[in-house]
C-alpha cells in the first residue's frame, strides 16, 4: 500500500470536508469516496460532486442503499429526529463498519495505503461507532481481511466542533467549509436549518471559535 496516497471517506459536510483539506495538505495524492445509502439528505451527493470536482479530485460514489432498508432511523425514513435520551434515532447501525470495509476495499483496488475518516469521540453525537476503539478494531479488521497495511486516520478524533472549525481555519478553509458544505439533516446547505441537533453542533462551534478568534461570535450570512 502508498502510504503517500489517502483516501478520504467523504460526505461533502464540514468535518469530511474539513479532512479532505487537511489531506491534500498531508498527502501527495487523494482521492474521496462518497456512499449513497437512501439519506433522506441525498442533496449531500451533490455537494460531495460538487467539491470533488472543483478541486480536480477523483471521486467515488458506491450505491449502498441497502442500508436504508435494515433498520428505521432519522437519516433514511421520514421521521421526527430525537436526539433526548438513550441512542439518537439519527443513528444508522452499523453505517460506518459497512462504510470503512467498503473503502478498505476501494483503497486496496487504489493502491491507497491511508484511509481517512472524521468521525470524532469527542463531538460524537452517542453514535458507538465513532468511538477510537471502533475505529482501531476496524484498521486491525481490515488488514487481517486483506493482508494489507492500512492505517484508518481520524484527524478529529479528539477535536470538539469549535477545534474542528479552528482546524480548518488553520487550513485556510473556514470560509470554504462553511458557505460549500452540508451537515444539516434536513438537506439545508451552508448554515442550514439552525434548527436540527446537526446545526445546532456545528452553528454553536463556530459561535465559539469565532468569539476565540476575536470576532463577536454571532453568525452572519456567508460572505457577507
Amino acid at each position: 500500500m502508498n502510504r503517500k496516497k489517502a483516501l478520504v471517506v467523504f460526505s461533502g459536510g464540514q468535518d469530511s470536508t474539513t479532512c479532505m483539506f487537511h489531506a491534500l495538505k498531508k498527502y501527495d495524492e487523494v482521492e474521496l469516496v462518497t456512499f449513497m445509502y437512501g439519506q433522506r439528505h441525498a442533496l449531500e451527493i451533490d455537494v460531495a460532486r460538487k467539491i470533488a470536482d472543483e478541486h480536480g479530485l477523483k471521486h467515488h460514489v458506491l450505491d449502498m442503499d441497502l442500508l436504508s432498508q435494515l433498520a428505521p432511523n432519522a437519516l433514511t425514513h421520514d421521521m421526527q429526529i430525537d436526539e433526548d435520551g438513550g441512542m439518537p434515532n439519527t443513528f444508522v447501525p452499523a453505517r460506518n463498519m459497512i462504510f470503512l470495509s467498503f473503502a478498505s476495499a476501494l483503497a486496496y483496488q487504489i493502491k491507497a495505503g491511508v484511509i481517512i475518516t472524521g468521525v470524532s469521540q469527542t463531538d460524537f453525537s452517542g453514535y458507538p461507532d465513532c468511538r477510537n476503539n471502533f475505529i482501531q478494531s476496524m484498521n486491525l479488521t481490515a488488514n487481517l481481511a486483506m493482508d494489507a497495511d492500512f492505517e484508518i486516520e481520524t484527524p478529529l478524533m479528539w477535536l470538539d466542533k469549535k477545534e474542528t472549525w479552528a482546524l480548518a481555519d488553520g487550513l485556510g478553509k473556514l470560509e470554504y467549509i462553511r458557505e460549500n458544505t452540508l451537515t444539516c439533516y434536513e438537506g439545508v446547505p451552508g448554515d442550514g436549518c439552525g434548527t436540527c441537533p446537526a446545526c445546532e453542533l456545528r452553528n454553536a462551534g463556530l459561535e465559539a471559535y469565532l468569539k476565540e478568534r476575536g470576532n463577536d461570535g454571532v453568525l452572519s450570512n456567508p460572505g457577507s
